[in-house]
């Protein structure tokens, strides 16, 4: 069977007040027509569907429209979708009943039982091929928080075992299971000493999760799992990518992904790659930069061949790119130099406008530079490009007012001018000027 991983389309999102509606349209077109062309069994989206947890009816418009002509493109598909951490879970959820009759199957939140226990058994979902038989099974865990995860049995005393555990450690399903579920077994951490009860929770419900597939699953057919994480070593844009958890433990080792998974889809990171040098372990990255620090990236979804319960071929299908997102220059450089490579700019100027570039202006300063930003503008004057971002930088800097330790006696004499001064020198590298030292004080006078 053909599978293709895509993720963090981040639906509604916009750079620099400026809406990507097109760009998300051009994407999804693509990826319609790409489903067709590639005759894909199954489409796993892992996570970060919206860029927010209230997402705008457009973008909601956005998304079902798609699984609709998905449906009728390509009818016999198999589309799982998990919630990122970007998503609400529960909206994710809400059209669930509705989406599940047209092929769909969304996992927002950890599903539990009516006793509270975790259910892990509906996070197990069957993949058919091309002749309507079962030939995958996906572990289709959502963003995992730490409410969400299951407390080690070896971390509690047994009354206060986490709900979706019995007693013995052991997950209880319902009386369809086709096989008793054997005591978890914790997959290696990285932590020294007693592992992290979060990093741990996670490999739990991976294991439990794997077990009711190895249970289920029938000779030829292949385990894959989905998850929306942050895995060690994972390389992410600091520009455009939120930290699950603050601190360093939402980073989890490959280990729990058990040697037997023929791939894991995963999640979070922008940029593709391979995780732990494990082609079977791999995020696929937006489908557009999200950031101009994103500009570089090689956008794309994976299409994973799957034969006898193992992964056969995996390949990168590269996202055409509907809007580019230029640097100009391509490193900081001095206003006057800025200008003339704004001025040489030549752009299409048949292009819709919807589809004009967005352009990040990068100014290095060694002192204000009043105006500076009409004098941009002046220079891209008719030119078929959105100015989306100036940023500016400085090519000294003092040390910073936090690095110089100052008694109580000191900052009770500090004036305002004295921090002005201060902050000048530590951004620019020089003393500030008479006529800016003037201006700052006029702003000072009471009533300015």
């Amino acid at each position: 069977m053909r599978l293709l991983h895509t993720s963090d389309w981040h639906l509604g999102q916009s750079l620099h007040n400026f809406e990507r509606t097109y760009e998300h349209q051009c994407f999804l077109d693509w990826l319609l027509d790409t489903i067709v062309s590639e005759q894909a069994d199954a489409l796993l989206i892992a996570g970060d569907v919206f860029d927010n947890a209230n997402p705008s009816s457009a973008s909601q418009r956005q998304l079902y429209r798609f699984l609709q002509q998905a449906r009728v493109r390509a009818p016999q598909l198999n589309l799982v979708i998990v919630a990122g951490n970007h998503d609400s879970p529960g909206r994710l959820e809400a059209p669930g009943p509705l989406l599940e009759a047209h092929g769909t199957q969304v996992v927002g939140n950890v599903p539990r039982g009516a006793d509270g226990r975790i259910d892990v058994e509906r996070l197990v979902l069957p993949l058919t091929g091309k002749s309507g038989a079962v030939e995958a099974w996906c572990l289709a865990v959502p963003f995992l928080r730490p409410g969400d995860v299951p407390r080690p049995a070896a971390a509690s005393p047994a009354a206060d075992v986490e709900p979706g555990l019995d007693g013995d450690g052991k997950a209880p399903g319902p009386a369809t299971a086709t096989a008793p579920i054997p005591a978890p077994a914790l997959a290696p951490l990285p932590a020294a000493g007693a592992p992290d009860p979060y990093l741990a929770g996670i490999a739990l419900l991976y294991q439990q999760a794997f077990d009711v597939a190895q249970a289920r699953r029938q000779p030829g057919q292949a385990i894959v799992a989905m998850g929306h994480c942050h895995m060690v070593d994972g390389q992410m844009s600091n520009d455009s990518e939120r930290r699950i958890v603050i601190g360093g433990t939402e980073m989890l080792p490959a280990g729990i992904f058990d040697p037997s998974i023929a791939y894991a889809a995963l999640g979070h990171l922008h940029l593709a790659q391979a995780v732990g040098k494990q082609e079977r372990i791999r995020y696929c990255g937006s489908p557009i930069p999200l950031s101009f620090a994103e500009v570089g990236y090689r956008h794309q979804i994976l299409r994973i061949d799957i034969a006898d319960g193992a992964a056969t071929g995996i390949a990168a299908i590269p996202v055409p790119r509907a809007v580019e997102l230029m640097r100009i220059p391509a490193k900081p450089a001095p206003l006057e130099q800025v200008l003339e490579a704004l001025a040489a700019l030549e752009l299409e100027a048949d292009q819709h406008p919807d589809a004009h570039p967005f352009l990040e202006v990068r100014v290095l300063l060694d002192a204000p530079q009043p105006g500076m930003r009409a004098r941009v503008e002046a220079a891209l004057e008719g030119k078929a490009v959105r100015l989306a971002k100036i940023e500016t930088s400085t090519p000294v800097r003092a040390p910073a007012l936090d690095d110089v330790t100052l008694t109580l006696d000191q900052l009770d004499k500090l004036q305002p001018d004295d921090i002005f001064k201060r902050l000048y020198r530590q951004r620019f590298g020089d003393e500030a000027p008479a006529d800016q030292l003037s201006a700052f004080a006029e702003l000072m006078l009471p009533g300015a």
